[in-house]
């Protein structure tokens, strides 16, 4: 966690819209379970259970995606690229699929197309297109239309239910118009859903079978290993809709008006004449608009618009006009968070120029410039959005966090100070200046050993109310080196500052200088020009380092479905691995990924270290078995790019939460665990949505002493952040993951016990994690004996590492003999040793 700033800070909680993974996987069918019954989705949107929930309808796949991926990602041979989108996390892949009989259709298409921007305004799927052999340039007036779009040759319409690369498939036609969100066909899970055939009486009638020019969700998962014809769809099958999400046309007889909450308007076997079917056509009408009316329709809408859209949608500008203030910025800031910011500062500069009237977008230009280390040019932006009331604060903000990064610690805390004058209540500036006034800093303390003596360490320091896990790790890093983690064997040097003569002086004059551990080579979360990665060091100055490098328990920590722009970080990569002494990565998917950025002569250099918050036990003797455990289980979610996390399953994923809690609760008393503020919200949306009220333990408020005793003495921890397994973990307390970023399945498939992840996509979660959360409580001696078995072999891989790393260093081995257990614990303050926080109800 870096230190607060607002253009990192996580947004709301996910609802359905998000933005999704760009080249999905190809996933396996699988046969559907027998005996279930279908649900139905009335016409306010929400889903009814008939008899057995439809969520058992077929055995859910996702745990073995998220197993073969992560062992198949650890492979040293793999041949997947760095960037690939395969779900390891287990997340769908969603696509919309529209058969085009011919190039008669080709305009519904593209009516189709405008009315799925319009109606849905942030959404934004692969639309594929699957035509007989239609030239390729056929489909370049509606690739104007839709960034995603993707033509396959088909046999037919069929083929939507064998879309190889897709977990759900939405099958749409060219006679259909969306005139609603869609929430909630995105949502379903299970079976093929459609509007069935109507019966004698007129009634949809699920013996009818499913129409062939009907809206189809197809879950392929149910299909088994041979896809059936939309004829062929059994009855058990059929998850029927209400007719609102695929209303005909043809009913709309006498002029009748289209029914406000039709989600998707169909119009086959409607004639050309368009007698007595006015508001129908009218409905339809409103989406045959050229290129400009559509594009100038698009922008105008009110609300959330997704990335992709938006910026297809908006650029190129039209050459005769000047694109709205407005605009520009919100295209400046989408380019920024997938983080182009040449291609946002390209766009605000030439925006801003001679305008200092525009605070807004002198901020967000301030602070892409920043991300590109233009650091003098980013001041003067961001002074600039000071001259406003309305955004000093924020600007303020900014320019402490520059000052920061740039050794300038009073000007840092001047900055802040000013923010506050601004506006008392600014959170950001009061955590700045609290930071600048009562440590300066981070790193320029003085030592009380010489510089020699003393090892120089890299990482996010997290103080404050900031991730409790980045809290814990520099300590457990340095606990592997050395009994002593305190600032007189230690010189402490913010990944974040940048490194400049004087502080490549001072690292030079150290013994060695340590590099991790934590998620560092991640693009985002504190962008530089410099290096592409969390340390804010240019090649020239790290090819510079003299002092022997250690690159330590680091982690690769992009998104499964994160884009980002990696020529910086790939130069800087090599710079490194060529300058390190040693060079080891926390889980053998991090190993892969970064060999896979590398020259084949650099590759063999990147070693296995897993992090050391998992071997905790063996650093600090204090950390073992307790005499009793509390009869509790903590829960622990994460919400930072949260679209990224749970994409269309948010809603599926709390409702499974809150059942698995309810069933654990009948064995041990469930609490939250939360890592940081931000955490909470799955106990604020737990309670609002399922009327569940869970204790919070703020682990943020706690000593790194107390984060691992509450750890140690709880019987079992479901969590989702990396190091809420991690640390319970190294302490000997069993775990459950709740998949949502690769690195948890990488680290499961490190100690061979993927079982001990459930993907927060499957479909059976709440059954899934009560089950084996059940077994955990039952045999808990057991239980803790694997964890034990497992961490020995964490702990053997690390002892070979560091006898590496002691001649490298010349340090003694604080450990003795391997044989001989942990025998030397970490020192702490009196400070440390305190429960800084009592626990609290969220009622």
């Amino acid at each position: 966690m870096t230190h607060p700033d607002p253009s990192t800070t996580p947004g709301p909680a996910p609802a359905a819209r998000t933005e999704s993974t760009n080249a999905p996987s190809t996933v396996a069918a699988s046969a559907p379970a027998a005996g279930s019954a279908p649900a139905t989705v009335t016409a306010s949107g929400t889903a009814a259970a008939s008899g057995t929930p439809a969520a058992t309808m077929a055995a859910d796949s996702a745990t073995a995606t998220v197993t073969a991926s992560a062992t198949a990602t650890a492979s040293a041979t793999t041949t997947a690229s760095a960037d690939d989108r395969r779900a390891v996390t287990g997340k769908r892949r969603i696509a919309f699929a529209v058969h085009v009989a011919g190039a008669g259709e080709l305009p519904g298409l593209r009516t189709l197309l405008r009315s799925l921007a319009l109606s849905d305004p942030a959404l934004c799927e692969d639309v594929v297109v699957l035509h007989p052999g239609l030239p390729d340039a056929a489909f370049d007036t509606a690739r104007r239309l839709h960034p995603r779009l993707i033509p396959r040759t088909a046999g037919g319409r069929d083929d939507v239910f064998r879309l190889d690369g897709y977990d759900t498939v939405v099958a749409l036609t060219p006679a259909m118009v969306v005139l609603g969100r869609l929430d909630v066909l995105l949502g379903l899970r299970t079976g093929v859903a459609a509007v069935p055939r109507p019966g004698p009486d007129g009634l949809p009638d699920t013996r009818g079978g499913v129409p062939d020019d009907g809206l189809l969700v197809i879950q392929r998962q149910d299909l088994g290993p041979v896809p059936p014809a939309a004829k062929d769809v059994p009855e058990g099958l059929l998850v029927p809709l209400d007719s609102r999400a695929d209303f005909r046309a043809r009913r709309l007889h006498d002029d009748l008006p289209v029914p406000e909450d039709v989600v998707v308007l169909n119009f086959a076997g409607v004639p050309a004449i368009r007698t007595g079917l006015a508001p129908a056509h009218a409905a339809r009408d409103r989406f045959d608009l050229d290129d400009e009316a559509f594009r100038a329709a698009f922008l105008a809408l009110p609300g959330a618009k997704h990335p992709d859209l938006l910026l297809h949608l908006a650029l190129p500008f039209p050459d005769r006009s000047r694109p709205p203030i407005d605009l520009v910025r919100q295209l400046a800031e989408i380019h920024r968070g997938r983080g182009h910011h040449d291609r946002a500062v390209a766009l605000l500069s030439e925006a801003v120029a001679g305008r200092p009237d525009l605070p807004r977008c002198h901020e967000t230009l301030g602070v892409c410039l920043m991300a590109l280390s233009r650091y003098d040019e980013a001041e003067t932006h961001l002074l600039l959005a000071t001259a406003s009331p309305d955004f000093a604060p924020r600007a303020f903000g900014q320019l402490a966090r520059l000052a920061w990064l740039l050794g300038r610690a009073e000007d840092a805390r001047g900055y802040a100070l000013a923010g506050l004058e601004a506006d008392p209540t600014d959170a950001n500036c009061r955590a700045w200046y609290a930071r600048t006034s009562a440590m300066g800093i981070t790193g320029r303390s003085s030592a009380a050993a010489p510089p020699g003596e003393q090892l120089a360490h890299v990482a996010l320091f997290a103080d404050g109310e900031e991730n409790a896990g980045d809290k814990v790790l520099p300590e457990a890093v340095r606990s592997c080196f050395t009994a002593d983690t305190g600032p007189d064997r230690w010189h402490q040097q913010h990944a974040h500052l940048l490194v400049d003569e004087a502080a490549l002086e001072r690292l030079n004059a150290r013994r060695a200088v340590v590099v991790g551990g934590g998620g560092l080579f991640l693009p985002d979360t504190a962008p530089n020009g410099n290096s592409g990665w969390q340390w804010n060091i240019p090649d020239d100055v790290l090819a510079r380092i003299t002092a022997p490098l250690a690159v330590f328990a680091v982690g690769y920590n992009v998104f499964d479905g994160q884009r980002y722009r990696r020529e910086r970080f790939a130069a800087s990569l090599r710079v490194l691995v060529e300058r390190s002494a040693f060079f080891g990565l926390r889980n053998h998917g991090s190993v892969a990924r970064v060999r896979e950025l590398l020259p084949e002569s650099l590759r063999e250099k990147v070693r296995y270290q897993p992090c050391p918050t998992t071997v905790a036990r063996h650093l600090d003797p204090r950390l073992a078995e307790p005499a009793a455990r509390e009869d509790t289980v903590l829960v622990n979610c994460a919400y930072d790019r949260a679209g990224l996390r749970f994409g269309h399953d948010y809603g599926h994923f709390l409702a499974e939460m809150a059942a698995a809690i309810r069933a654990v609760s009948a064995s041990a008393e469930v609490r939250y665990a939360a890592h940081m503020p931000a955490d909470e919200r799955f106990v604020d949306d737990l309670r609002r949505e399922h009327g569940l009220a869970l204790p919070v333990e703020p682990l943020y408020l706690l000593s790194n002493d107390a984060i691992r005793d509450l750890y140690r003495r709880t019987r079992l921890v479901i969590g989702m952040r990396g190091h809420a397994g991690m640390i319970p973990f190294g302490c000997g307390t069993p775990v459950i993951s709740l998949v949502s970023h690769p690195k948890l399945a990488y680290f499961l498939a490190d100690i061979d016990r993927p079982d001990w992840g459930v993907s927060v996509h499957e479909r059976a979660l709440g059954d899934r994690l009560a089950e084996r959360a059940r077994a955990v409580l039952d045999d808990h001696t057991a239980a803790v004996a694997d964890v034990h078995d497992r961490q020995r072999l964490l702990w053997s891989a690390t002892r070979d590492n560091l006898a590496r790393l002691r001649e490298l260093t010349g340090l003694p081995d604080p450990f003795g003999d391997p044989d001989a257990g942990p025998v030397v614990p970490s020192p702490r303050s009196a400070a440390d040793r305190d429960h800084a926080a009592r626990p609290r109800d969220r009622a």
